[in-house]
């Protein structure tokens, strides 16, 4: 049975240690960052040595590909993509903007698949108020609940015809935030009549999505005590009031805006709900001290991990690769190179 984590690795390949880690307390899925990127065989070996560990051929394999600040795959061996809020840059119309955003999600998932990365943490479902942190800044769609929500759905629909599940995040929503949680608590003040109206628009209009990724942010009109990655009462929210029956995963428990020690977090995310927590940064000591406050992978949320992974279709949708990255780039009229700035971070999800 599997434990209730994602953990991730700290180099190119397994260590010895971390294959030893792995085998006792089998993670239900592994998360890659750039510290593990070199080539297309060196990538496929480390995901073959991970699902190896805990002999399990399907495990979970996630990344957070979205594109423009935060892409782990690129060049010289992947290429560019925009961040979320070229699109509209490209497009001004929306439903030609839709079709680029399944365009290129689909040639990610074609990226990935073909190195059996079978997750990708997006769709990016915030929305940006004026003032707002630039944490999520041009990572947004649009500036608006609703363009948001039909953009976020064309790229979950790219990823899954090509065989990848989606991510929705940050739920439910990251977008009024006036501090980076990686390094700060960001704490809304709004009140629940102008959340529901704006920031968890997108999560309800996606809540059929197989996964999502919580936000380590408080929201004071819910719970003026706990981020929603450790408050009961948000998670209800997202399962009852947003709709959201998938799993639900933890933002990365090693973020600042997290108080407590790991496993003292770890406990508290799935008290409150979460169905898994994850763990980016590979170090080993740190992942020990997640596990020891991590159970089992059980009951209702086993199910809804079974589900999740039930989503991923055994043949992609049909596609011609040059084609497909032509017509891409054509409608992009030469946005990527002013799109692409420094990653943010290793640990930015």
């Amino acid at each position: 049975m599997s434990s209730a984590a994602i953990y991730g690795c700290s180099g190119h390949r397994l260590t010895a240690a971390e294959r030893a880690f792995f085998a006792e307390v089998r993670p239900w899925g592994f998360i890659l960052f750039r510290r593990n990127i070199d080539s297309p065989d060196q990538v496929r070996t480390l995901i073959e040595e991970l699902r190896a560990s805990i002999d399990t051929p399907d495990a979970p394999v996630l990344i957070d590909q979205e594109g423009g600040r935060v892409q782990r795959l690129g060049p010289p061996h992947w290429p560019k993509y925009p961040p979320g809020a070229a699109y509209l840059q490209a497009e001004t119309d929306v439903d030609a903007a839709r079709d680029l955003v399944r365009q290129g999600a689909r040639l990610m998932a074609h990226d990935l698949q073909s190195l059996g990365i079978n997750v990708d943490c997006v769709p990016v479902l915030d929305v940006p108020v004026p003032g707002a942190h630039d944490i999520i800044g041009d990572r947004a769609y649009a500036r608006d609940p609703d363009t948001v929500a039909r953009l976020g759905r064309a790229a979950a629909e790219g990823l899954l015809a090509g065989g990848v599940l989606p991510v929705i995040k940050h739920m439910p929503g990251h977008g009024r935030a006036f501090a980076d949680s990686h390094h700060a608590l960001p704490v809304v003040h709004a009140d629940l009549a102008t959340l529901e109206a704006w920031d968890f628009v997108p999560f309800r209009v996606l809540s059929d999505m197989p996964m999502a990724m919580t936000a380590h942010v408080v929201f004071d009109a819910i719970d003026p005590k706990h981020p929603a990655t450790t408050s009961k009462k948000v998670i209800r929210l997202m399962r009852e009031a947003l709709g959201f029956s998938g799993l639900i995963m933890t933002d990365d428990l090693s973020m600042k805006a997290l108080s407590g020690t790991l496993t003292e977090r770890a406990g508290a995310a799935l008290k409150a709900g979460c169905d898994i927590v994850l763990h980016c940064n590979g170090d080993l000591d740190e992942m020990k001290q997640v596990a020891a406050g991590t159970g089992k992978l059980k009951g209702k949320a086993a199910k809804r991990a079974g589900a999740a992974l039930a989503r991923i279709v055994a043949i992609p949708e049909a596609l011609d690769e040059v084609v497909a990255r032509a017509r891409f780039m054509a409608g992009l009229e030469g946005r990527l190179e002013a799109a692409q700035g420094p990653d943010v971070g290793e640990a930015l999800g």
